[in-house]
């Protein structure tokens, strides 16, 4: 019997590191991370602001980008977001040496983006205005450099935005925000903002206070 438990124990343990465990402090690479709760059951159809926004097929997403608690020793503050671009997460930090995780896409190479920041304003359903650089990519869109798109299921910002300025309380225009191209997570695919599946997004809105104190740091 004591056999039999032990092997069970061991069972145990070993699908919890498999499920559970990645690295992710940008100063501690090695530091592991034992996933405490996934809220894989979040991905379903939801109604807001008047938009149904369809169901993720989360199953074809990888279970790491999946949102879940996870531990996070750093000295940041609760409230603090780290971004780390290499590995595709980001973490909003919650008391106690743990963290929201989310799943994310970044920027393609050569317009990734690192340093300090802070959330100045978000807004639900944004409008989104291209910049002029990369309408001269793409002329396609260059009618809504000026007038933008209106939010909706088809606006590359998704259900929400968070707009980063700098230290210097000036727009970075990198912005983390919604898409509806959830297949895009754990990729590097956008044009540089933080990409995020819109379920995670609206979650990750509700926790985030606009201000210098909302403080963002992105890591590559």
């Amino acid at each position: 019997m004591r056999f039999r438990n032990a092997l069970t124990a061991f069972g145990l343990l070993a699908t919890l590191f498999v499920a559970g465990c990645a690295t992710t402090d940008g100063s501690s690479e090695s530091a592991k991370v034992e996933t405490k709760q996934i809220f894989s059951d979040s991905y379903g159809t939801m109604t807001d602001a008047g938009y149904t926004l369809p169901a993720i097929p989360i199953s074809k997403v990888k279970p790491q980008f999946y949102r879940q608690v996870v531990n996070y020793p750093t000295s940041e503050r609760a409230g603090t977001i780290i971004v780390n671009t290499r590995e595709r997460f980001l973490y909003y930090i919650l008391p106690g040496n743990k963290a929201m995780r989310y799943g994310i896409g970044v920027g393609k190479d050569g317009f990734a983006w690192s340093g300090n920041a802070y959330v100045a304003w978000k807004q639900q359903w944004p409008s989104w205005h291209p910049p002029k650089e990369m309408a001269e990519r793409k002329p396609s869109l260059t009618k809504y450099v000026k007038d933008g798109m209106d939010g909706g299921l088809r606006n590359p910002l998704g259900a929400r935005a968070m707009y980063l300025f700098n230290e210097k309380g000036q727009d970075t225009l990198f912005r983390i925000h919604g898409t509806p191209e959830w297949n895009s997570i754990g990729t590097a695919a956008s044009s540089g903002c933080i990409r995020m599946m819109n379920q995670d997004v609206i979650d990750l809105y509700g926790r985030v206070h606009p201000g210098r104190s909302s403080k963002v740091i992105v890591i590559q």
